[in-house]
């Protein structure tokens, strides 16, 4: 027992700053209630759920890179020792974890790690079905490049294939790729809420005459001809990680059926095209890991996405409510009581998926999601009644027009976006539909036709030369 806490305390050389982290008070006799581990390229986090608050503080060793953290009033049990087997192999961020008693009442966790990380660790208080959760989220010092994984989906490879301090050349007679790397290269200096507009009037190119409307952008005269250019559409696969979305009777989570319907739209979008250009979708998260709202806003501007739409599936107090709706953002009042709600209760993935408040740019993305247009909102409008007609011919209607309220997901002041409820998840017929190939199926072409249909009465124009 000696060797092994001298063997642990010799990660704090003399001189480290150690932080302290969680409540004031100390957290004696803390019972673990679960250990949980969400590996992603985006980051790697490992939650600790507790009945009480627990008080950590943590230590980054730089060579080799190691995180150390000491938690106070645990002793080691078996469900920390669980935490070692939960690593798994494909984790991008962490290559293993050693757990000890520092001393009693205190245990430390060394987090060996695959690349440089710049570590948050921070304390949620009790929501939902969660208790008091400790959070190591390990975000990679240089994080990946949305656009680079665009290049991965396209070229066939997994995004950690990409070096994110080396773009990887556009293959050759590549157009994606090499459009993807001209607009790498031009917003390279781009803080990436600030990358270049989508809307557009913000896309002619450069000299082209724009008679400007009052309410809305400028539309291409008919008749004109077709750009060729890829038309990009990110779609946002609802919930993820620790925050599983609505759970139906049968146990069916929303994060996994609505990734499911994600992935499949992304291959039928990626082999389409469109008035002759090609589409390539873009997912906001391709796995079981959270990504708060703000990001996944963030990430369909970096890469100057066309269009966004957030898949999720409803659910609601009693299980006779069913069918399909969309909903579009609202600069004002929500257009009913239930889409008011159906907002409050989105917007509360934050708290429930676990963000860490005390991030520095928390504030600033914030204030960049009040800058939805009333242009953005028509755009929106149009999208939704588009794929509500396509919906409505493969499954029943909640309601026969677009819903409007304050989501959070649906502020890229540049971007026509909608959220699509795919169905009441909490309906036990629903949800056995949600759970189908057929039906999953069925609903993924009518959201394509949707999107589809759009288009060919919003032709996308030229993006500015050099983009």
């Amino acid at each position: 027992m000696q060797t092994e806490r001298r063997r642990f305390l010799g990660l704090l050389p003399s001189g480290t700053l150690v932080l302290a982290l969680g409540m004031h008070e100390l957290a004696h006799g803390a019972t673990l209630l679960a250990v949980r581990v969400w590996p992603a390229a985006d980051y790697s986090r490992v939650t600790l759920e507790s009945d009480v608050p627990l008080k950590a503080r943590q230590t980054l060793v730089p060579s080799p890179p190691r995180l150390a953290v000491d938690i106070e009033g645990l002793e080691l049990n078996p469900a920390l020792r669980e935490l070692v087997g939960k690593v798994r192999a494909d984790d991008p961020n962490i290559a293993g974890v050693r757990v000890g008693q520092l001393s009693p009442g205190v245990v430390r966790l060394v987090f060996d790690l695959k690349q440089a990380i710049a570590p948050q660790v921070f304390t949620l208080p009790p929501i939902a079905s969660y208790q008091h959760r400790l959070v190591f989220d390990l975000y990679p010092s240089t994080p990946p490049d949305p656009l680079e994984q665009l290049i991965a989906q396209r070229l066939g490879k997994p995004p950690e294939a990409y070096a994110p301090t080396t773009p990887q050349p556009p293959m050759a007679g590549d157009p994606l790729g090499e459009l993807i790397a001209r607009q790498s290269q031009a917003s390279a200096a781009t803080p990436p809420a600030l990358s270049p507009s989508t809307r557009r009037q913000d896309m002619l190119p450069p000299g082209t005459a724009v008679m400007e409307a009052p309410d809305h952008p400028p539309r291409p005269q008919t008749g004109t001809a077709v750009t060729d250019r890829l038309i990009v559409v990110a779609l946002d696969a609802g919930h993820g990680g620790e925050d599983p979305g609505a759970i139906g009777p049968g146990g069916t989570r929303e994060k996994d059926v609505v990734l499911r319907i994600a992935h499949k739209l992304r291959d039928r979008i990626n082999t389409t095209r469109v008035g002759g250009n090609p589409m390539r979708a873009f997912l906001t998260r391709d796995g079981d890991y959270f990504v708060p709202l703000h990001v996944r806003v963030q990430k369909a501007r970096r890469v100057q996405a066309d269009l966004f739409v957030s898949i999720h599936a409803d659910a609601f107090f009693t299980p006779e409510a069913r069918g399909a709706s969309v909903f579009a953002l609202s600069q004002g009042a929500a257009s009913s009581s239930a889409a008011r709600w159906m907002a409050q209760k989105e917007n509360k993935a934050d708290l429930i998926g676990g963000i860490n408040l005390g991030g520095q740019d928390a504030q600033v993305q914030r204030t960049l999601l009040d800058m939805s247009t009333s242009a953005q909102i028509k755009d929106s409008l149009q999208l939704g009644n588009a794929l509500l007609r396509q919906i409505g011919g493969v499954g029943r209607l909640h309601k026969p027009r677009v819903e409007q309220a304050g989501f959070a997901v649906l502020k890229a002041p540049d971007i026509p976006s909608v959220l699509v409820e795919t169905a009441f998840i909490s309906n036990p017929e629903e949800e056995r539909k949600l759970r189908s190939e057929a039906y999953q199926d069925q609903l993924v072409d009518a959201l394509l036709r949707g999107i589809e249909q759009y288009f060919s009465r919003n032709p996308p124009l030229a993006r500015n030369r050099g983009v």
